[in-house]
């Protein structure tokens, strides 16, 4: 399966190093050595950190010879990673390519070194979705990727065995190994503990100070673990977007997951599943268009609420609302279509339903269908 970012990598590549970030297992290194010719995790221009042997050519500054494509895969793990690189580029650019992987944020992770500004592209790769799995996705399409999720290994065995060993493998590696790797944290079980409680809190507004009573620790302690696991790709918080004409609601943020089928919840998995093909949509248009991109939520003083909108350039362009039934349009979108300026408001659904409501600007229709129309 040909991964829906790998052409404009490889148009970016031409132009300048390619850094591409996503969480652990999400398919990086075989996207990366699928640009290599016969690409195989053996291929000399694949430079992994974690292979001794690579690890200590690259601190000699040894390159493999006459390889156009140098992999350096979670080479972020040494904290002197950004001079390297910057220098292995510097002298090497007009012969060489070099697309840099991590399983966490390559543009986050800055820590004693000199700025590559200027000298990269930056692509995230995202769980699958819909549109990538088919063009015209199915409905048994949506049951797999919401039992399953979207990372590559557990949909495609779709196996519940399977996917129970390879959450567990899975957590462990990210709380062992990259946060003990890339941060200074000693309560490595409160966070794992903190990793555990999140799935249930998908979906509703955020409250760090009842997370902080039941972990036992300062308030600034769970906003800072949190922001740790976003940067290692474990979640995502999406901010409430400010209308003029409502009053708004608290600031509080709400959280997802970027795996999520670890929702026991039937309505807030379906929720996460939007919130993460939204979140790949904004990304995609980010990475490859340049426009400043936010997925946010809209609720009010009176807790009426839109699940999520798209905003392009601090201007809304579309809202979407969750339902597990296909029944008639919400009142809410009918609320805010009224008081707003946004320009149109889905309500998706699980069924077959699909209706306009010129007047509200909005449309009932599949998850599948809206998953055609964006193209995610």
């Amino acid at each position: 399966m040909e991964r829906y970012i790998k052409t404009a990598i490889e148009a970016d590549l031409r132009e300048k190093m390619v850094f591409l970030g996503g969480p652990r297992q999400v398919g990086k290194t075989t996207l990366a050595l699928s640009l290599l010719e016969n690409g195989s995790e053996r291929h000399p221009a694949y430079m992994n950190w974690d292979d001794p042997a690579a690890r200590k050519a690259l601190l000699k500054g040894a390159l493999p010879g006459d390889e156009p494509l140098i992999v350096l895969d979670e080479i972020h793990k040494y904290k002197g990673w950004r001079n390297l690189v910057k220098g292995f580029y510097d002298l090497n650019k007009s012969r060489r390519q070099f697309l840099v992987t991590g399983s966490a944020r390559l543009d986050h992770y800055r820590r004693g070194g000199d700025s590559l500004q200027g000298r990269y592209h930056y692509h995230r790769l995202h769980p699958l979705s819909l549109y990538e799995i088919s063009a015209s996705p199915s409905s048994s399409d949506l049951d797999q990727l919401l039992r399953f999720g979207g990372f590559p290994e557990p949909f495609l065995k779709a196996d519940m065995r399977r996917w129970k060993r390879w959450q567990r493998e899975r957590q462990s590696r990210v709380i062992q190994e990259d946060l003990v790797n890339l941060e200074k944290v000693r309560e490595v079980s409160q966070v794992d503990l903190l990793v555990s409680l999140l799935p249930e809190r998908v979906g509703s507004p955020l409250s760090i100070n009842n997370l902080r009573q039941e972990l036992n620790v300062a308030f600034e302690t769970v906003d800072h673990w949190i922001t740790i696991l976003e940067n290692l790709y474990v979640c995502f918080r999406i901010a409430p977007f400010g209308l003029p004409r409502l009053r708004a609601a608290k600031k509080e943020k709400k959280v997802y997951m970027w795996d999520w089928s670890v929702c026991e919840n039937p309505g807030s998995r379906l929720e996460n599943l939007v919130a993460s093909n939204l979140l790949k949509y904004c990304h995609r248009m980010e990475d490859r268009e340049g426009d400043r991109m936010e997925l946010c939520f809209i609720r009010d003083a009176e807790k009426r609420e839109i699940d999520f909108v798209v905003v392009r350039n601090k201007k809304p362009v579309f809202a979407v609302e969750c339902k597990t039934g296909d029944g008639n349009l919400g009142r809410n979108i009918a609320y805010f279509a009224e008081r707003t300026g946004i320009p149109y408001f889905y309500q998706v659904h699980v069924g077959k339903k699909d209706l306009e409501y010129p007047r509200c600007r909005a449309r009932v229709l599949p998850l599948t269908t809206l998953a055609g129309l964006l193209k995610v």
